[in-house]
């Protein structure tokens, strides 16, 4: 399904917001996941189902001083 992860179009196999994080090395790690303008809470990761076109940004922190 094609769909546009921080600007980028991907092709991708993911049906929810954690396969993405999973597909894209990110699951565990501490990341806000918007799809569509929404931002979906952690909780919501494993049921938050993605559609053909939908905009995902994927933002995570990053340490160091």
């Amino acid at each position: 399904m094609d769909i546009v992860i921080n600007g980028q179009a991907q092709d991708v196999a993911a049906t929810t917001v954690l396969e993405l994080l999973q597909a894209q090395g990110l699951a565990g790690r501490r990341v806000a996941v918007e799809v569509n303008g929404e931002i979906v809470p952690r909780s919501q990761h494993g049921e938050c189902a993605l559609a053909p076109g939908d905009r995902v940004e994927i933002v995570h922190a990053l340490g160091g001083g």
